[in-house]
């Protein structure tokens, strides 16, 4: 492995986990088109002058790694499953339950064999590739494969499950053409230049919350079939990718209108996820005490870095400088400070609502990433 200092590729010490607050013209334009009054070409080429923008401001301040802010995108996961061959947009019997608040209720249906040709996510990638400056790197993030595995296995829409299984009778069958349809899918992203990837996924934090895991009556061995499932299908959709694309992931407890979804520490998930998942680094929320303590970075194999998310993107407000750097030397009991970086705990609009914070505030938290990384590591 490299060294971090020449390093060029990501992770980098100061870092985001991808999605931006949308500007107002963008949030305009995509209300315009769900009401029919402008067509797709109209919106597109208000998304192009959003990611132009943006890219601009990520490189003013001074990100290394650049995102087209997930701008073409309603949600941060199932735009991305719609775009898979043999699944499509549904509606859901219900939102996705937050802590305060519900979702809207949007959902992905298997209804043919899954594959990923053709999918709409590497145009858009080549659109914010061309954008990258010098020294910068063109990230593209999209939901893990065990994050869509379990978006269809859900039923979260009438006849959904039948749906899924006149066409893979078992979850390994569905797990064994997942994993191809996202290997294509890498694949031609790499193809047009993509070398770093990111995968979100919130199925681990579910598995973080004692109070969901005792409601739901799961054992240690549900929770041990349900890491090995998880690890296997993530391993299985990047197993034999070129070595020089490199593949994150970032595990979330939800972000939605700035609340969340679970709590818990990563202790019941970190024997599996930090262990033998094959990622070269992990992106963690680590921003409030519901993230538990660092002890669980003891499992991260030794190949990964850790991107500690302890400046978080619900809230506006800067965190104290002196409490970040005293929580990186923390954390570096259990993961070495070389393998260390630093990031906001998630994206600011994993959907396109956005967290409770304006633009300005969303780049006073990335400035702040820069000091406290730049006093750390020079």
């Amino acid at each position: 492995m490299s060294s971090f200092t020449t390093r060029t590729n990501a992770p980098f010490r100061a870092d985001i986990v991808g999605s931006f607050l949308r500007p107002e013209a963008l949030k305009r334009a995509r209300a315009d088109f769900e009401a029919g009054t402008i067509d797709a070409a109209a919106l597109c080429v208000v998304e192009d002058e959003a990611i132009r923008d943006l890219v601009a401001k990520q490189t003013a301040h001074g990100l290394k790694v650049v995102t087209d802010g997930e701008f073409r995108r309603s949600y941060w996961h199932l735009d991305f499953m719609w775009g898979l061959q043999g699944i499509e947009r549904a509606s859901a019997r219900e939102g996705y339950q937050f802590h305060d608040e519900e979702t809207r209720a949007d959902t992905a249906v298997v209804c043919g064999p899954i594959s990923g040709e053709n999918h709409p996510f590497v145009e858009h990638f080549k659109f914010v590739a061309a954008l990258a400056g010098a020294g910068q790197v063109a990230r593209q993030t999209i939901p893990a494969p065990i994050q869509t595995f379990s978006e269809v296995t859900l039923g979260r829409v009438d006849g959904g499950i039948e749906s899924l299984r006149a066409v893979y009778a078992t979850d390994e069958e569905l797990a064994d053409a997942l994993a191809a349809a996202y290997r294509t899918v890498l694949l031609d992203l790499y193809d047009a230049g993509c070398r770093n990837v990111q995968f979100d996924d919130c199925t681990w934090g579910i598995y973080c919350d004692r109070t969901f895991i005792e409601k739901a009556g799961l054992t240690e061995d549900d929770l041990a079939r349900t890491g090995r499932l998880g690890v296997e299908l993530n391993n299985a959709a990047i197993e034999g990718l070129p070595a020089d694309l490199v593949v994150t992931t970032h595990v979330c407890r939800g972000n939605y209108h700035s609340t969340y979804a679970f709590s818990g520490g990563y202790e019941p998930v970190a024997p599996y996820l930090f262990a033998h998942e094959n990622v070269s680094a992990f992106y963690l929320e680590f921003d409030t005490p519901r993230a538990g303590g660092f002890e669980p970075l003891a499992h991260v194999h030794p190949e990964a870095y850790v991107v500690l998310g302890l400046v978080t993107s619900k809230e506006p407000g800067l965190e104290d400088e002196e409490l970040l750097r005293r929580r990186i030397e923390e954390a570096s009991r259990f993961v070495p400070l070389d393998r260390l970086c630093l990031s906001p705990q998630c994206g600011f609009a994993s959907t396109e609502e956005g967290n409770k914070l304006t633009e300005d505030e969303q780049w006073e938290k990335i400035d702040l990433v820069q000091r406290v990384a730049a006093e750390v590591w020079g």
